[in-house]
C-alpha cells in the first residue's frame, strides 16, 4: 500500500464482476460483441486492473482469472493455425466461449436493468390518497448513475494526463485520504454543491493529491454520502453530487386509528 492510503484504507465493495469491466470496454471502444479485437481489450482490461491494484482496491479472484483467460485467447489468436497443437487443429474461434458468457450475461443484466426502471416507475405512481406526498420539482439534468468502471475509466485518463505534463510531486505536502474524505463532505454533502470528476482535478500538482482525493470519492459513494451521474451521451463529464435521503414512507394505521384522525373525512 502506497504510503499517502496507509492512514486510511478504502475497503470498496465492488458489485461489478469481470464481464461487466468487459462489457463496458467494448461499448466504450465501440466494437462488435461477436468480433471482439482481443489484444486491444486486453491491454484496456490489463491497464483497469493495474489501475485497481495501484489504488489498493479489493480485487476479487475472478478478475485475475479472466485476465489469464484473454491472455491465453490472445496468445493463440496470435499463432498462424499450422503451428497450433493437433488437439487444437479442429476447435472453434478461441473467443467463441468467452462470447457466449457476454451475450448471457448481457441478456440477463438487461433484464435485470429493465426491472429495476419499471420499479423506479412504480415508485412515481400515486394513489389518490397520497395527497401528503412531496414531488421535488424538477432539476432539468437527466442524470444517470455511472459505474465503478466508469470512474476508473476517467481517472485513469487524469493520470495519464498529468505523467504528460511531468507534474512533480511536492514531498513536503502530505496528503491523506481521510482529510480528502472531510473536505468533499463539506463541499458536496453539507453546502450540496455538485463537482465535475474533471474539475476537481484540474488544479491538483501532485500525484498523491489525486490518488488520496479518488480513493475518498469511492469511500463517499461506498457509504451512500456522494453518488456519481452523468448526462446522457459520449464525451460528458461525471458530475459528484450529495445523495438526497428518500423522504420516510407514514406506516398505514389500523381502521380506528385512521378514523379517529381529525383530518379524516
Amino acid at each position: 500500500m502506497s504510503e499517502e492510503q496507509e492512514d486510511y484504507k478504502v475497503k470498496l465493495e465492488v458489485f461489478e464482476g469481470p464481464l461487466d469491466l468487459l462489457l463496458f470496454l467494448i461499448k466504450k471502444e465501440e466494437v462488435d460483441i461477436y468480433d471482439i479485437p482481443i489484444e486491444r481489450i486486453c491491454s484496456q482490461y490489463n491497464e483497469h486492473l493495474n489501475l485497481m491494484r495501484m489504488l489498493d482496491l479489493n480485487i476479487a479472484g475472478e478478475f485475475l482469472v479472466m485476465s489469464a483467460t484473454l491472455m491465453l485467447i490472445k496468445s493463440r489468436m496470435l499463432l498462424p493455425e499450422e503451428e497450433r497443437p493437433e488437439l487444437e487443429e479442429d476447435e472453434e474461434d478461441p473467443r467463441l466461449d468467452l462470447v457466449r458468457q457476454l451475450v448471457e450475461y448481457k441478456r440477463f443484466k438487461d433484464a435485470a436493468n429493465t426491472l429495476e426502471e419499471l420499479e423506479e416507475a412504480q415508485h412515481n405512481v400515486f394513489f389518490p390518497e397520497g395527497e401528503h406526498v412531496a414531488i421535488e420539482k424538477d432539476s432539468g439534468l437527466a442524470l444517470r448513475d455511472v459505474s465503478i468502471f466508469d470512474l476508473l475509466s476517467s481517472f485513469s485518463e487524469i493520470l495519464k494526463r498529468a505523467e504528460s505534463e511531468q507534474l512533480t510531486e511536492i514531498f513536503a505536502e502530505k496528503f491523506t485520504v481521510a482529510d480528502k474524505v472531510d473536505f468533499l463532505m463539506t463541499e458536496i454533502v453539507r453546502k450540496g454543491k455538485k463537482k465535475s470528476l474533471h474539475g476537481l482535478f484540474r488544479d491538483m500538482r501532485s500525484r498523491s493529491e489525486m490518488v488520496c482525493t479518488f480513493l475518498a470519492i469511492l469511500e463517499l459513494i461506498r457509504m451512500k454520502q456522494v453518488r456519481a451521474a452523468q448526462e446522457p451521451g459520449e464525451f460528458t463529464d461525471i458530475m459528484l453530487l450529495k445523495v438526497e435521503e428518500e423522504a420516510p414512507v407514514p406506516e398505514t394505521g389500523t381502521l380506528d386509528e385512521v378514523m379517529g384522525d381529525p383530518g379524516y373525512a
